[in-house]
């Protein structure tokens, strides 16, 4: 691995530098005993976002960590292209999500506004359901026991709330709420929300912003997990927030791709965000995140490498340098033990495996070239 020793660019040329160098932790999940018997295991799944017809591409993952494609499956919507994207088309976070305790697969459809929805039989899955997004463009989907939200990011942005009956998403129509960002602002990449996810307390909803607003927006749930009138939001200049995994019950880690680099947050009762460290990773277009046990790794877009962290005593964070990948890093997912990272890079559509090793560096288990995905986001590894 190699030693970090640049500092971060500011904001546009990070961004930028993503089109230069080309040719996204959930609700924790439910114990051993709350799973149902179709529940995944040992498999990885893959959101092409193909505008011509999008799709979800399985893989078996051997013991070993090494990935066998077992499987293609249309969502029977199409995919999405932002404005000014390159390898990035969503650019978003948690396009593609896991719901352990339900046993089902969410994924977004966003050239025609809806959500698909999969049952996961091991490493196949079958679709059960397409519902509208509730808005238009959805590029992230968040869960928490029996309430989902879907972020849509276009035309100013909003997020449309849901609940789980017999397998199947039922929108509720009070759940729906405005972001009130500019629906001008260009390019379309850097200036959509990023990201929807709860707090892992989970009575808060959590969007960023990325440069349209430069916030971290909360909505607070009541029991039923109605969202309030309006969120509180947290402006962070010239941060652009992007990607966050939860740390735990009211903290996030968040990538801030105007610095280039990964701040801790602390989400407060009020629905406040009070920023309590920050670590540049020195790289180019830095958005993505992924957790894998105490180990975070950042996925640098721009630079086409991982930025790795050990998560210390009271949250700090210590780098363990950078780790390349195939160009144009994007999103990445941790198996649930934390012993496999799976990223995905966007300039030609490859997903890269690693073995994570005891003291947090990656070793390179090989490459697949993933059908249909040049450009994709969207990744659950199990």
């Amino acid at each position: 691995m190699q030693r970090i020793t640049r500092l971060g660019a500011a904001v546009a040329t990070a961004l930028a530098a993503t089109a230069l160098f080309a040719p996204s932790v959930p609700s924790a999940a439910a114990a051993a005993g709350d799973r149902p018997e179709h529940h995944a295991d040992h498999a990885v799944f893959v959101q092409t976002d193909n505008p011509a017809g999008n799709q979800i591409v399985a893989y078996h993952r051997g013991d070993d960590g090494r990935l066998t494609q077992a499987a293609v499956y249309d969502t029977e919507g199409l995919g999405g292209i932002l404005d000014g994207s390159v390898v990035d088309h969503l650019a978003s976070q948690g396009s593609l999500t896991y719901d352990r305790k339900h046993g089902l697969l969410y994924a977004v459809n966003a050239g025609s506004n809806t959500v698909s929805v999969f049952s996961v039989h091991g490493e196949h899955i079958r679709l059960c359901q397409v519902i509208a997004s509730g808005g238009r463009f959805p590029v992230s989907v968040a869960v928490h026991e029996n309430v989902v939200y879907v972020l849509n990011a276009l035309d100013g942005g909003s997020v449309q709330g849901y609940t789980v009956v017999d397998g199947q998403l039922s929108k509720q129509p009070r759940w729906n709420r405005h972001l009130g960002l500019d629906p001008n602002a260009t390019p379309q990449f850097t200036h959509t929300p990023a990201q929807v996810g709860f707090t892992g307390a989970g009575n808060q909803l959590v969007v960023t912003t990325k440069a349209n607003g430069n916030s971290i927006d909360v909505f607070n749930l009541d029991r039923t997990g109605a969202p309030a009138a309006k969120p509180v939001v947290t402006t962070d200049p010239g941060a652009v927030p992007f990607g966050f995994v939860q740390n735990g019950r009211h903290g996030l880690f968040v990538t801030e791709a105007g610095p280039n680099a990964v701040a801790t947050f602390t989400i407060n009762a009020n629905g406040t965000a009070t920023k309590t460290a920050s670590s540049a990773t020195g790289q180019s277009a830095t958005c993505w995140i992924a957790a894998a046990g105490r180990f975070l790794y950042a996925s640098n877009a721009g630079s086409s490498n991982l930025s790795g962290y050990h998560v210390g005593k009271n949250s700090r964070l210590t780098s363990l340098g950078t780790t390349a990948t195939n160009p144009g890093t994007v999103d990445a997912a941790a198996t649930e033990d934390g012993r496999f990272l799976y990223v995905q890079t966007g300039a030609n559509g490859i997903l890269d495996a690693f073995r994570v090793t005891t003291d947090g560096s990656l070793t390179a288990l090989g490459s697949e070239t993933v059908p249909g995905a040049a450009g994709g986001e969207g990744i659950v590894a199990l």
